[in-house]
């Protein structure tokens, strides 16, 4: 085993999470992948191996410290990027179908070659779309256990992306940095009106000592069918 993967390891089963031998093999290979890719399109700034392990891999899988990944058959990754933290927890949970969702193009045509490359193609499905586009599509609206995204937007306009997406008594989990007692604040009248709690959240540090804040929010009702509004709203006139 290389020490980024033994390292690896130890760090997430200090969050709960079991690596296998197979997964530890595929974020490898994944890694190297992004090292490549991103010599031809902008991908991720981040680019040291250390770092893709760190601030990628190992900050993707503290999702498990907001809900019991063994619970959950179905996840959506709005603004995946290049498949964070969707690609990572569909390695480390084979058992999980994952749909990773991104409106550019140059980031999905690479994620679907990753997907196909570690052999996940039966597994992970990638979908090149506005999250608000894809919020009225009945095969994706209110079908999935959780929806993820991490540092797309502030929480009351990420709550307009994501809420249609979770079925109810699923729940949407936001990665973002620290500092959240705002923010969270600012959303809840959305968050109540899409159908969702005011929000819970957990607070943890990478071994660096970065801060981290996740923000989990359980879906009690069916988000109204005009959410979310069209293409640009959420942002422009977030639901405060």
């Amino acid at each position: 085993m290389s020490e980024s993967n033994g390292w690896l390891r130890a760090q997430a089963e200090r969050l709960g999470v079991s690596l296998s031998s197979t997964a530890l093999d595929q974020l490898s290979h994944y890694s190297r992948l992004l090292q490549e890719w991103n010599e031809r399109i902008n991908l991720t700034r981040i680019t040291g191996l250390q770092e893709i392990y760190e601030l990628h891999f190992l900050d993707s899988l503290s999702v498990a410290l907001a809900v019991d990944m063994a619970s959950v058959e179905s996840v959506i990754d709005v603004g995946t990027g290049a498949g964070f933290p969707g690609l990572v927890l569909a390695i480390a949970f084979p058992n999980t179908q994952v749909v990773l969702l991104d409106s550019i193009n140059k980031k999905t045509r690479f994620l679907q070659m990753a997907v196909n490359e570690l052999g996940l193609a039966k597994q992970v499905g990638v979908v090149c779309e506005r999250a608000e586009v894809v919020g009225h599509d009945p095969h994706f609206r209110e079908q999935y256990d959780l929806v993820v995204a991490r540092a797309v937007a502030r929480l009351a306009t990420l709550a307009e992306y994501c809420m249609p997406l979770v079925r109810v008594g699923g729940c949407f989990v936001a990665q973002k940095g620290p500092e959240m007692a705002e923010e969270l604040a600012e959303a809840g009248p959305g968050l109540a009106l899409l159908g969702g709690d005011r929000g819970k959240t957990c607070e943890w540090r990478l071994p660096s000592g970065a801060a981290r804040t996740l923000v989990r929010v359980d879906k009690y009702s069916s988000t109204p069918s005009k959410f979310p509004r069209r293409p640009g709203l959420a942002e422009k006139r977030p639901l405060l």
